[in-house]
C-alpha cells in the first residue's frame, strides 16, 4: 500500500520512508510511525510523518505485518 492517503497511516505501523537528503537517490528508511505530520487527506509525494528515532520524511510504502 503506498503512503498518499492520510487515513491509511496510524501511529505505531511499519514503513518505508524517503528523507529529504535521500530524494535524489530514492533510499528507503525503514520505521515506526511515532506522528503525522500532513494534515492534508492525500498528498501526492506521501503523507510526512516522524519515526519514532526523530526521523522525518514522506511515507513511500506501508510493510504489512
Amino acid at each position: 500500500m503506498d503512503g498518499k492517503t492520510r487515513a491509511h497511516i496510524k501511529a505505531g505501523m511499519l514503513v518505508n520512508i524517503i528523507l529529504k537528503k535521500d530524494q535524489r537517490s530514492g533510499i528507503l528508511t525503514e520505521g515506526i510511525v511515532k506522528d503525522l505530520l500532513t494534515s492534508a487527506p492525500v498528498h501526492h509525494r506521501g503523507i510526512k510523518v516522524r519515526l519514532t528515532d526523530g526521523q522525518i520524511g514522506r511515507v513511500q510504502e506501508i510493510i504489512e505485518e
